[in-house]
């Protein structure tokens, strides 16, 4: 896929519901033509003397062949989402009646829409900037209350908004060591060096912030990835089941059964968790066992939080004193949870309660203790700082971005040390704004745009 600035005359047509079979499907057009395109098949009212932000009852028809009875709804250009005359159709939503809507307009001129085209044409007309477009992908995409959240704040420019502030402070100061380069045989001053290092600074702090937030943008975004690790039937598969309330995991009294990682997401609390039901941990000769041991290992080296599950009936302090330690040295949070309460004898317990205070009692057979469970996993994301609505960076293309912002934002602070000319100077505050404008869509190049759009549903 690949746009052209030619391609911004033509008028764009696609299904802007799900394909398949349903009550109703919405059918957009977009560009100069969308109206008098439609104003072509629709009978009904006459759509080129009607106000924008109406909807219209009518037919639908090829010659003297109906098609369909539809609602069509108008928004006239600038007043649309991209900013260009947009039509949408309602159907009926047979697959027979959207192809045939969809072949009557391509034959009268419209062309099918390329992925993400619609908002390509938002962000190219000045509707919002490049990062809130990005965000409308994330925004169909999210299935969580908090990735819901994240990519509402930064549709409507919450983040952008701090980019664009800390860029605009930036410009200044290097208009002004420019105009200082146009007069650089009369050695004159008009960009006072300590506040460009007092703006330096801040913006340092400003971006470190935001990268420091990709961590908990990325769990937001993408779900924490949850390891359940433990002994062979210390419970790991009957917890899995138990969270998902369905028999996802097979569940056997036979040490080993889960010879390799079963996963699936849950929600709590408006965050999507990857659960991992991973093979038993211990030394085995069963070939195909070990491999799952294994793999084990490496899912919990990437994990970003691990459940480690032991059995109250099968386990002593010892042992579980050993794990904990191995634990700790993989420097992953992780979740003391004893399992199988009911099976345990009380010294056990009172010796865990005061060695290991956090621990965590449960029952995944008889579902005790669960909400406990999931409130103290909850604990360990640490969303308070998403809560307070502080800016969140969700994408890890900013985040590349911010990155080298910083970078750049260090060589200034290192040329003033350094006592460096003027046109060097210069250069490493344009090379600060060239990464925070690659963030808004101020600085783009055609490959930046065909890859943000091409993973955009068509329609959208």
């Amino acid at each position: 896929m690949s746009f052209s600035l030619s391609d911004q005359n033509d008028t764009i047509i696609a299904l802007a519901t799900p394909q398949g079979v349903g009550a109703i499907a919405v059918i957009r057009l977009s560009g100069k033509d969308a109206i008098q395109l439609t104003n072509e098949v629709f009978f009904g009212k006459n759509l080129a003397n009607q106000e924008s932000h109406t909807i219209h009852f009518g037919t639908i028809r090829d010659g003297e062949k109906i098609i369909d009875e539809v609602l069509v709804s108008l928004f006239i250009a600038p007043k649309s989402f991209t900013k260009e005359n947009v039509v949408e159709i309602s159907t009926h939503g047979s697959s027979y009646i959207i192809n045939q809507v969809l072949k009557l307009f391509i034959r009268k001129g419209a062309r099918p829409a390329k992925p993400g085209e619609f908002t390509q044409r938002a962000f190219l007309n000045g509707q919002f900037d490049l990062a809130q477009a990005e965000a409308v992908a994330d925004l169909i995409h999210a299935d969580s209350e908090t990735s819901h959240q994240a990519a509402l704040s930064q549709m409507r420019g919450g983040f952008s908004s701090e980019i664009q502030e800390l860029r605009s402070r930036l410009i200044h100061f290097a208009s002004m060591i420019e105009l200082e380069l146009d007069f650089g045989e009369e050695d004159v001053e008009f960009a006072s060096r300590e506040e460009l290092r007092t703006l330096v600074e801040r913006l340092l702090r400003v971006v470190e912030e935001l990268i420091l937030s990709f961590d908990l943008g990325n769990v937001i975004k993408n779900g924490v990835p949850t390891v359940i690790a433990g002994k062979p039937n210390a419970g790991k598969s009957t917890l899995l089941n138990a969270l998902l309330n369905e028999e996802k995991a097979i569940v056997s009294e036979i040490a080993g059964t889960t010879r390799d990682f079963i996963e699936d997401e849950i929600n709590i609390g408006g965050v999507i968790f990857r659960f991992i039901d991973t093979a038993g941990l211990r030394e085995t000769t069963d070939v195909i066992e070990a491999i799952g041991v294994s793999r084990t290992q490496e899912k919990m080296k990437t994990a970003s939080l691990i459940l480690y599950l032991f059995d109250l009936g099968d386990t002593d302090l010892f042992e579980i004193n050993r794990d904990i330690n191995k634990l700790e040295n993989q420097g992953v949070p992780f979740l003391k949870v004893a399992n199988k309460i009911d099976k345990a004898n009380s010294l056990l317990i009172n010796e865990l309660k005061e060695q290991h205070p956090d621990t965590i009692f449960i029952s995944a057979g008889q579902k005790d203790n669960l909400e406990e469970l999931k409130a103290r996993i909850l604990v360990l994301v640490n969303l308070d700082k998403f809560r307070t609505g502080n800016t969140i960076v969700t994408n890890v293309r900013h985040y590349d971005s911010l990155v080298k912002t910083r970078e750049s934002l260090l060589d200034i602070l290192s040329g003033l040390d350094n006592q460096i000319t003027n046109d060097f100077v210069a250069m490493d505050i344009r090379r600060s704004l060239h990464f925070l404008g690659e963030i808004t869509g101020e600085i783009t190049t055609d490959d930046l745009l065909e890859n943000i759009f091409r993973n955009f549903c068509i329609g959208k």
